[in-house]
């Protein structure tokens, strides 16, 4: 059945609503970055750029790195982006533009974010890299899905109680990585962890400018809580919709955090764009060799 006009927006030129994409524009792998200007930090080492565009917050580069070719698109910060851009992502690869159709063959994408990240843990260094083996989303964005068959429901549970989680909000759901990709991209550089997506910077994250905390000891909480011998390590604003779009639509998917703050030690990172380079430069070595 052909999908509704109001449900899959297509602009005058056949490309996708928001990110104005065509399918030939997209690589089979893809790195995300919130930020619009990163983009361009990860493609000055591609060896050639074959396409780029803007729109609001999304920008989109494809070219080939040592014989890879890989898009680069810039989310924006939050999960409702992560809404957008996964949704559309997918449209490209497994919806026929032309008659509006889920195609019969599905297309799985390689997906890794390259983000920035706070510790929550005191032994965590700043300018260290974390790849998130579990994310939970303190945001609500999989609860508007059929997506219980994707989390790891016991994690929600035991975070719920530790919390003694406030009526008023979501309860939160975890999502873990895709193994072979979250596996490939560990190494002796990185530690791997649970990453804590929140739905905001400051009060969200525990911050205090001006706006009294409801819960004051949040952070603390989640500095403590303990599940299979693992802490949580990093909040960051991402992941877990990352995740949990990625595993509904049959896409691979990892997160790259680089620890700019440490939220227990109270540093920020003296060199943060030199951090996120090196980031970039290890993310596209481990993408040259992996095979999938």
């Amino acid at each position: 059945m052909a999908i509704a006009e109001s449900e899959l927006i297509l602009n005058h030129d056949g490309s996708i609503y928001h990110l104005n994409l065509k399918p030939e524009h997209l690589a089979p792998i893809i790195i995300t970055v919130g930020d619009p200007d990163r983009v361009d930090e990860v493609t000055q080492y591609f060896d050639t750029i074959e396409f780029k565009i803007k729109k609001r917050e999304f920008h989109t580069q494809t070219g080939i790195y040592q014989g890879k070719r890989i898009t680069v698109i810039s989310t924006g910060i939050g999960t409702d982006n992560i809404d957008i851009v996964f949704n559309e992502l997918d449209a490209l690869v497994n919806i026929d533009f032309n008659t509006r159709e889920i195609k019969k063959t599905h297309t799985a994408l390689q997906i890794i974010r390259i983000g920035t990240s706070g510790a929550v843990q005191q032994n965590i260094p700043i300018d260290s890299f974390v790849v998130s083996e579990t994310a939970i989303g303190f945001d609500s964005l999989l609860h508007f899905y059929q997506s219980e068959h994707i989390q790891e429901l016991d994690i929600s549970k035991a975070l719920v109680a530790h919390f003694d989680w406030d009526k008023n909000k979501s309860i939160p759901y975890s999502v873990n990585c895709a193994d072979k990709l979250g596996t490939h991209m560990q190494s002796e550089v990185t530690q791997k962890g649970i990453t804590i997506t929140n739905v905001g910077f400051y009060g969200p994250q525990g911050r205090v400018l001006r706006l009294p905390l409801k819960d004051k000891k949040a952070n603390e909480k989640i500095s403590s809580f303990i599940f299979n011998e693992q802490k949580i390590t990093n909040l960051e604003m991402e992941t877990a919709g990352i995740y949990g779009m990625a595993k509904l639509l049959g896409h691979h998917a990892v997160s790259m955090n680089a620890i700019l703050a440490n939220r227990i030690t109270g540093e920020f990172s003296k060199n943060p764009k030199e951090t996120v380079n090196e980031l970039i430069k290890y993310t596209l070595s481990k993408i040259v060799s992996y095979v999938h």
